[in-house]
């Protein structure tokens, strides 16, 4: 519970940074301090509504996939996260006081918050693995009760045993370890 409420308000955070941002940079969208709620519509849709758009669009390509190419292929799949995106803008447009008067006022902050959220993404993949070393210090001094903190020479050897552990995780139950780590986060 913790975690996802750490998770909600940081991205709340980040996407009313976003959205006025967006407001500022184009003249057809008008945000001001409706960035406010904008930001909690649009947290609960990136969290909730984006994953199930974007698994049904993907079961719907998939369908059809057989008959393109690789680049169609990409095509499709840079198609699909930009309609996605799309719909989530005009839910947060609709639901919010947020007013877009133009065309492009609808094309662009898709395309905006596309890019805000892979700056969010890696910045919260650093947190989250600054928090991870964190951990399995403290971990490692409760466990082994003196054992000093990893130096930088043997970073590299703890980041690929994470990563072999991951990938067999992966391969275990078919679940990322950002999916492993939103259904720890629900139950």
């Amino acid at each position: 519970m913790k975690n996802g409420i750490v998770r909600f308000v940081s991205l709340y955070v980040f996407n009313v940074a976003v959205l006025l941002l967006i407001g500022v940079l184009l003249r057809g969208v008008s945000v001001g301090l409706n960035a406010l709620w904008a930001a909690i519509i649009l947290t609960l849709a990136a969290l909730f509504v984006k994953p199930l758009l974007r698994t049904a669009f993907r079961r719907s390509a998939a369908k059809s996939a057989g008959d393109r190419t690789r680049t169609g292929e990409k095509v499709v799949q840079y198609v699909l996260v930009y309609l996605v995106e799309l719909i989530v803008w005009v839910l947060t447009v609709w639901l919010s006081g947020v007013r877009s008067s133009s065309f492009w006022g609808y094309v662009i902050p898709p395309l905006l918050l596309l890019v805000g959220w892979v700056v969010y993404d890696r910045i919260d993949d650093m947190l989250h693995a600054k928090a991870s070393q964190v951990y399995d210090a403290v971990q490692a001094r409760v466990r082994g009760g003196s054992k000093p903190a990893a130096s930088a020479s043997s970073a590299a050897p703890a980041s690929e045993h994470r990563e072999t552990s991951a990938a067999r995780d992966e391969l275990k139950d078919g679940l990322t370890p950002e999916q492993r780590r939103m259904f720890d986060e629900l139950g």
